[in-house]
């Protein structure tokens, strides 16, 4: 098992190759004189290279406020030894970083690097990731928006995992002609990123389309359920304890399992149990703007379905709502000019609806 304190003697940072001590004089000329970006790849290396046993990250804040916690990094080298064996990653491939290194997903894609022997090359992580597109990468990680607006450009990168939101169904539609292997992730920081991963393109047509792909969890995981159905991880190696998660999912084996909502997202209507995000992946097409589904008590229902449109009009037409069912169609329909989100982001729900229905 690797040391989180050695180097591999494979790995290169944009093309160069750098001892743990290289390393060190590299991420203060980082801070000193780099771009923005740059500076906090230099921060975290210095945290990296540094005699504590642990490195502090913060929390993306999706589900509450945002904290700073430490993990260990050894647990993170564990977490690195998981990905590089599924995905047989092999000291001198080559690795595109595009991911904000202020997060947990960008952290470790240098930390692979380091630990593999890999030899990364770092650009800015913009939405639209300005990277050689002529040169073969082996491996990279993007959020959704990233891959969308760089479909033209992804044919020389072997395998893309792709997170921190959900995969829409248009992007999942656009990317079945890449010969590139995309697979969705499933994880948190806590986790030290993922510990799942879904294939949702180059699926054989025996396991009969893409809804048939799940998550399979990663080497030295174990998972079950709680009294809610919410997923519970078992991840030693990465995490002390069991954590128990807010996902709602549905265990096909003891390896794999679908995603079906947040826990404190459930609708419950007129006895009948919604998941917004099932809602909204089937209107993804059809609403041009940012949306999100969610409910308000109701009289009738108990609670009652709505749709929050940002920098939207509430003239939507029926048909917008055809393969829906009576109980997943929205009762109201709100605008506001802009969704509130977390600093990684991700929309808060329920503070965008309170905004909304004092405004």
């Amino acid at each position: 098992m690797p040391d989180y304190n050695k180097v591999h003697i494979k790995f290169k940072l944009n093309g160069i190759h750098y001892s743990y001590t290289n390393l060190m004089e590299v991420a203060y000329s980082f801070v000193k004189e780099g771009q923005p970006y740059k500076q906090v790849i230099g921060n975290f290396l210095l945290n990296w290279l540094d005699k504590n046993d642990y490195v502090e990250v913060n929390t993306s804040g999706s589900t509450g406020n945002p904290k700073c916690i430490k993990i260990k990094k050894q647990a993170m080298v564990d977490s690195v030894i998981a990905t590089g064996n599924f995905f047989n990653l092999k000291p001198g491939d080559s690795v595109l970083h595009c991911l904000p290194t202020k997060f947990i997903a960008g952290k470790m894609m240098l930390i692979r690097a380091i630990i593999l022997g890999l030899e990364i090359d770092t650009v800015e992580p913009k939405s639209t990731p300005n990277f050689n597109k002529n040169k073969h990468y082996d491996f990279t990680a993007m959020i959704p928006l990233q891959l969308q607006n760089s479909l033209s450009y992804c044919s020389h990168i072997k395998t893309l995992i792709v997170g921190g939101a959900s995969v829409s169904k248009s992007l999942r539609g656009d990317i079945k002609a890449l010969k590139t292997d995309v697979f969705e992730t499933y994880g948190m920081t806590e986790t030290i990123t993922h510990i799942a991963v879904k294939k949702i393109n180059n699926i054989d047509n025996s396991s009969n389309t893409i809804a048939k792909s799940y998550f399979k969890i990663l080497p030295n995981v174990s998972i079950s359920q709680d009294e809610n159905e919410c997923l519970v991880i078992d991840a030693p190696k990465v995490a002390d304890g069991k954590i128990v998660t807010n996902d709602v999912v549905k265990l096909y084996s003891e390896t794999e399992f679908e995603w079906l909502g947040r826990y404190d997202n459930v609708i419950n209507s007129g006895g009948i149990k919604l998941y917004p995000e099932q809602i909204e992946a089937k209107l993804q097409n059809k609403i041009s703007k940012r949306f999100f589904i969610s409910s308000i008590p109701d009289k009738t229902f108990g609670n009652a379905v709505v749709l929050v449109l940002e920098h939207g009009a509430n003239d939507l037409k029926n048909s917008v709502f055809s393969d829906l069912s009576a109980y997943e169609k929205p009762k109201h329909i709100y605008n506001i000019s802009q969704f509130i989100e977390t600093p990684s982001g991700k929309i808060q729900r329920n503070k965008t609806l309170e905004a909304v229905l004092l405004s």
